[in-house]
């Protein structure tokens, strides 16, 4: 299987998890789409904003001395962001209705964003070797 069908069938599998995900995608770092399950966001403006996001959450944590990047959740009236690092270049965000349980929602897209990354991070490993 290639890398996008890896990352699209664990977002699936993902959003069959926990019902109340609206969209979820992986994207690299530095914005574009690996894969994504959406249905009403623009996965290209929701991967680009999340790289911007990204940048500030990683000098936020390194100016506070919390180490390295490990998640970003953002609530608003209508529900809620939440990014995950996967591996060393991707990211796993989600979108979420308001009545999520957070908890729920982190245990499960921390274990996505693991596989995501070992997928992605493979990938590109085996293209460092060629």
């Amino acid at each position: 299987m290639t890398t996008e069908a890896d990352a699209l069938g664990e977002l699936i599998r993902l959003r069959a998890r926990v019902p109340q995900l609206t969209g979820a995608l992986a994207a690299s770092t530095d914005g574009l789409v690996l894969a994504h399950d959406t249905a009403g966001a623009e996965a290209e403006s929701v991967a680009a904003l999340t790289a911007a996001a990204l940048g500030v959450a990683l000098r936020l944590a390194e100016a506070t001395g919390q180490g390295d990047f490990r998640e970003l959740l953002v609530r608003g009236e209508e529900g809620y962001v939440a990014t995950y690092a996967a591996g060393s270049a991707a990211v796993l965000t989600l979108l979420a209705e308001p009545r999520i349980n957070v908890g729920r929602l982190h245990l499960e897209a921390r274990r996505s964003s693991a596989r995501i990354g070992e997928v992605v991070d493979s990938a590109l490993e085996r293209l460092e070797n060629t």
